[in-house]
């Protein structure tokens, strides 16, 4: 089975309570980006965003330029139907971000929990030069990650855990920290996850 199989098997027969990740209310991203001052009409980029609370939060919130970007069809269909007429205010865009050719440049980028899933080395590397290259001049990242001591896998899948250090260590060629935080996520079924969490300033 393919990632976009595993990915749209998973969010087309899981309800929220079933996913580990799941967040009713996306307190830190939202707390992470609201601290950046942007102006309602940013552009802000949510990979991974899948089906996740974070767009509707930031329509209500008054931001007019938000996509989500997420490898499975499915998740995106679960969150246009949740947003009703609200989805076509958000620029939805299914596919995998080592495959991703942005046709513009964002003024922040959000990931929480896909960059852990990206794993070998020329991947890793792939994925922080597409930031460094989609990233306005300036622009801020915010990016979620499980802790060295957080899970092994998610979703039967394996993944690399990083420390503030590490997460700051891999993107210091093009990016000055902002802040990080350790961050301890409740999952729907009561169990704790350890998660790095730093935002980040496109030099």
């Amino acid at each position: 089975m393919n990632k976009r199989m595993h990915w749209d098997k998973i969010f087309a027969h899981k309800n929220d309570n079933e996913k580990s990740w799941f967040q009713p209310y996306p307190a830190t991203s939202v707390a992470f980006i609201e601290e950046l001052n942007l102006p309602k009409n940013a552009a802000i980029i949510d990979v991974g965003g899948g089906d996740s609370r974070l767009a509707d939060t930031l329509l209500e919130k008054g931001y007019t330029d938000i996509t989500v970007l997420d490898i499975s069809a499915a998740a995106i269909q679960n969150a246009r139907e949740r947003l009703g007429k609200d989805a076509d205010r958000v620029q939805w865009i299914v596919g995998d971000i080592l495959e991703f050719l942005p046709s513009r440049h964002y003024d922040c980028w959000h990931d929480r929990a896909v960059f852990h899933f990206v794993t070998q080395p020329d991947n890793i590397r792939r994925y922080t030069r597409l930031m460094e290259d989609s990233i306005q001049p300036h622009g801020a990242l915010i990016i979620g990650t499980f802790a060295e001591d957080g899970p092994e896998k998610c979703s039967g899948l394996p993944v690399k855990r990083y420390s503030q250090r590490m997460l700051t260590s891999i993107l210091q060629s093009s990016f000055e920290k902002i802040r990080c935080i350790d961050e301890k996520h409740e999952t729907p079924f009561h169990t704790i996850q350890s998660f790095t969490f730093c935002s980040f300033r496109r030099a």
